[in-house]
């Protein structure tokens, strides 16, 4: 199954990191560690192999893809050694990649958009093409009736008004080209619904939102023990500090309090009630691409004795996250083509944020995602739609 892979921010680190981990993967020079789908557990016919993905992609950013590779590589986020080892392939990617679009209106530039997936899908004989926002975190958009109903947006992009950000207006873009839609960032994305409602007219499936990738990781797996423990959180504050481009874009407050708010609701919804204290994030540019994270729990056991736990997580955001991407191109493309529409719950494993996802308990989702992969494997037995 050829499944296009196309990238809004697709010169980010995020997005470089899963370029360069795909070529490497498909020409047998690196191992698949990190790689959900890889474990036997998820292994199977039906997702699309290494060697099926292709790689295209939009970003503002103009600098090429190989100098952005070896910055990474300079930075310990991959090895050099790929790098010297892929110049051919990521030159190939290179030419499939596009200057974000500009236009009037909102409806010219979502036209180019469904203009360049279309055109990526039929140049390359592509099965099905997977759309992945890794571009920065945006600020929670204003309210505009046009988010609502289809028929107001199409009228409102129309006229002069910034009416969608611009992980929607992909969004929408990749509903109108027939491709599914996964956001990896806490953006708005697809989760209006006016974008909703085009989707399941389009019988497309979807997935989001924010990837799971290093601290809400680690409460997914906590939050759960602390609640099957019968233990009361008192309180749980966590300070993160983080680098690179997306560092730099969480210093603007807006985009700041998204992330957050996206970080927090594990624990209420796991726990049952929030526990005192908060999560702050700080830009410390000396971190480049690797992020560190302390958290600090207080909580009360029998008799009410108190007690206390510490963690501390240091990360590579670019490489816990690329492989996460991978996942998901395959995992989507293999639920589009079994004939799922609508917002996949079954992927909340990937998301501090899922859609639809009814439990933020890391070994639940697991066992949902399990599920739903082997179903997918048995040709369809119990698939189901995820729309209405």
């Amino acid at each position: 199954m050829r499944t296009g892979v196309w990238l809004v921010g697709a010169r980010g680190s995020v997005a470089t990191t899963s370029i360069v981990g795909g070529l490497a993967l498909r020409a047998g020079l690196a191992g698949p560690t990190g790689c959900v789908t890889e474990l036997p557990e998820l292994r199977g016919p039906a997702l699309p192999s290494f060697a099926d993905l292709v790689f295209g992609g939009h970003d503002l950013a103009t600098t090429p893809l190989s100098k952005r590779a070896e910055a990474l590589a300079d930075a310990g986020v991959i090895p050099w050694r790929l790098v010297a080892a892929l110049p051919d392939e990521l030159n190939a990617v290179e030419q499939e990649l596009r200057p974000a679009p500009v236009g009037a209106t909102q409806a010219h530039r979502a036209d180019a958009v469904v203009r360049d997936l279309t055109s990526f899908r039929e140049r390359h004989h592509l099965d099905r093409v997977v759309v992945v926002n890794v571009s920065a975190t945006e600020p929670a958009p204003e309210p505009h009736p046009g988010h609502a109903d289809p028929a107001a947006l199409r009228a409102a992009l129309a006229g002069p008004d910034e009416v969608l950000p611009v992980s929607s207006l992909y969004a929408y873009a990749a509903v109108l080209a027939g491709c599914p839609y996964v956001d990896f960032t806490p953006s708005t994305g697809l989760r209006l619904p006016a974008l909703a409602a085009l989707a399941e007219e389009a019988r497309l499936p979807y997935a989001g939102h924010d990837g799971k990738t290093g601290e809400t990781l680690v409460k997914s797996v906590l939050a759960p023990m602390f609640a099957m423990r019968n233990l009361a959180v008192r309180s749980w504050s966590g300070v993160n500090l983080l680098g690179g481009g997306d560092g730099a874009t969480l210093a603007d407050p807006a985009a700041n309090a998204a992330k957050v708010q996206s970080k927090q609701r594990v624990l209420g919804e796991t726990l049952g009630y929030v526990p005192q204290g908060g999560t702050r994030i700080e830009y410390v540019e000396d971190l480049g691409d690797f992020k560190t994270a302390w958290d600090l729990i207080t909580f009360a056991g029998f008799l009410g004795t108190g007690m206390r736990m510490e963690f501390t997580w240091h990360g590579c955001d670019s490489a816990l996250a690329a492989p996460l991407v991978l996942d998901l191109a395959r995992l989507t493309a293999a639920a589009h083509a079994a004939g799922h529409a609508g917002p996949l719950a079954e992927l909340g494993f990937f998301f501090k944020d899922p859609l639809g996802s009814p439990t933020h308990s890391l070994g639940e989702q697991w066992a949902r995602l399990s599920d739903f992969t082997r179903q997918l494997h048995a040709g369809g037995d119990g698939v189901h739609d995820n729309v209405g």
